[in-house]
């Protein structure tokens, strides 16, 4: 049997288990996937534990995707160059890290005919699904990019600026994107940014739960095209299967 699971600091609001009891059951994968809470102060030793209990995978998400990485054996190129691992492999006794959030993103847009080429874009957090964000749409040809952090001053070679200054300079885009937990359940109730500070044509939250954030509301009584996160999580579900069920070449 495949032993699967989803490691986090809070987990209740995720959507995880159905979606890969769904792959399994289409592949037909006799498998299992655990929501595994790890606090912070235990997630060292916790996920060293982990690597030796019998899994043969696990998802990584908010707020480890960048912290696992020193804790890994081998982490693919593309992941190294994101700074961010969503997704581990257990082979011969080493853990791989991966990215599938990239891949899960990409996806998202395509199926739902967004275009990034040419375009400028303003992408909120510099987390670890931002990362993974950035990257995409920088291989993918976006324009003109603004990352809007808390704390980080450069991320993947472009400087950010503060929330603040985003407030102030209120910055036109085709396409606003939030990398942040802001607006996700239970704390439904809060949004990122304002009403007055969407200026875009386009909003991309990659929050799934609840599937309408405060901030989608709020971009589609503008009469915005509003977009979640529900495709990308299906479609990093989908890589990340494949990573497991496979050698995955690095």
């Amino acid at each position: 049997m495949l032993k699967l699971g989803l490691v986090g600091e809070k987990l209740s609001h995720s959507q995880s288990p159905q979606i890969h009891a769904e792959i399994m059951r289409q592949k037909g994968i006799d498998g299992t996937y655990e929501l595994l809470e790890f606090s912070r102060e235990s997630f060292l030793q916790d996920f060293n534990v982990l690597k030796e209990s019998g899994f043969r995978g696990v998802n990584i998400t908010i707020p480890y995707k960048e912290s696992v990485i020193p804790l890994l054996d081998e982490v693919s190129q593309q992941a190294k160059y994101i700074g961010a691992v969503n997704t581990v492999l257990f082979q011969d006794g080493k853990a791989k890290g991966f990215n599938t959030d990239y891949d899960g993103f990409i996806s998202l847009l395509d199926h739902n005919n967004v275009a990034v080429k040419g375009k400028s874009a303003v992408v909120l957090g510099s987390g670890g699904s931002a990362k993974a964000v950035v990257k995409a749409l920088l291989d993918q040809g976006v324009y003109d990019l603004t990352i809007v952090s808390r704390g980080k001053q450069n991320f993947h070679g472009n400087y950010t600026i503060s929330y603040e200054f985003f407030r102030e300079a209120k910055i036109k885009s085709d396409l606003l994107i939030n990398c942040t937990p802001v607006g996700m359940y239970p704390n439904e109730d809060n949004s990122p940014v304002t009403r007055s500070e969407i200026q875009a044509e386009t909003v991309i939250d990659m929050i799934y739960n609840p599937s309408k954030t405060l901030l989608l509301k709020t971009a589609e009584e503008l009469g915005l095209k509003v977009v979640n996160g529900s495709y990308m999580l299906q479609q990093q579900a989908v890589k990340a299967q494949e990573i497991w069920a496979e050698n995955a070449p690095f």
